[in-house]
């Protein structure tokens, strides 16, 4: 079953979903555009791998021995045996929070060449630790010959840099090099239909199209969201009008 809002699904966006349903829409793009884009072309799935040093006060224990054996004469004995070193001290284990988030490059099949890049933003290089890291990327990428697609689907946090963006929800870039500084832009609200986005290659080669709604609709099925994701509001919150108009939209029995 299809996801019931006409556009993005605001309760896709909430914490506990948002990684599960990136890490699964990336390569429901490639499904949806692999059949087009011919022989010359190949699709790469590709993974960032963000490691993030937690915080004293967030750690926890990595693991301990399930049992030990011995009494406390042997570990005392056992002590004495060992070279002393001139000092000790603590060594605590390193907690870290390991954040995964893939992406799209499209390759020429002959050379291997990158063609263009499809990224889908979320909280933390949108907004987040990594927001740096990918402005850096980011701007490598636009200043290549390669094309970017960048897609923001989330309402929460500050947008990227774009001049001239109007007030939105969301949007699609689509940033071709013989176009830039300009960029293709598609932004719309929570209550719009999700648009198609041309997808560029190479030239001669013409764009094939990404259905954002039926790549949505896919993986909302595929992991049945419906099951679990309405028991819990939207993150960030929706205002009392989107609230009503949402209600409309909301599987029997949680509207």
């Amino acid at each position: 079953m299809p996801s019931p809002f006409p556009g993005m699904n605001p309760y896709l966006e909430h914490e506990a979903v948002w990684q599960d349903f990136h890490q699964s829409f990336i390569p429901a793009v490639r499904e949806a555009i692999a059949p087009q884009v011919g022989g010359k072309y190949f699709i790469k799935l590709e993974e960032y791998v963000f490691i993030h040093e937690l915080g004293a006060e967030a750690r926890k224990p990595i693991a301990r021995p399930d049992v030990f054996i011995g009494t406390s004469e042997s570990r005392q004995s056992a002590t004495a045996i060992a070279s002393a070193a001139p000092a000790y001290v603590n060594v605590p284990a390193l907690a870290v929070d390991e954040e995964r988030h893939s992406f799209l490059e499209i390759r020429d099949s002959q050379g291997f060449n990158l063609v263009t890049v499809i990224e889908l933003l979320s909280p933390s290089n949108k907004s987040g630790d990594d927001r740096a890291a990918y402005l850096n990327k980011r701007r490598r990428i636009l200043e290549s010959g390669v094309n970017l697609v960048e897609l923001d689907l989330l309402r929460g946090g500050p947008r990227l840099p774009l001049d001239g963006l109007t007030p939105c929800d969301y949007y699609a870039l689509v940033a071709r090099p013989e176009e830039r500084p300009r960029g293709g832009i598609w932004a719309f609200s929570l209550t719009d239909p999700l648009p198609k986005l041309p997808i560029p290659l190479r030239a001669p080669h013409a764009d094939v199209t990404l259905d954002l709604k039926s790549v949505l609709d896919r993986v909302y099925d595929g992991a049945g969201y419906k099951k679990f994701i309405y028991f819990t509001p939207p993150q960030p919150p929706l205002s009392a009008e989107q609230h009503e108009w949402a209600k409309k939209y909301l599987p029997t029995g949680n509207a």
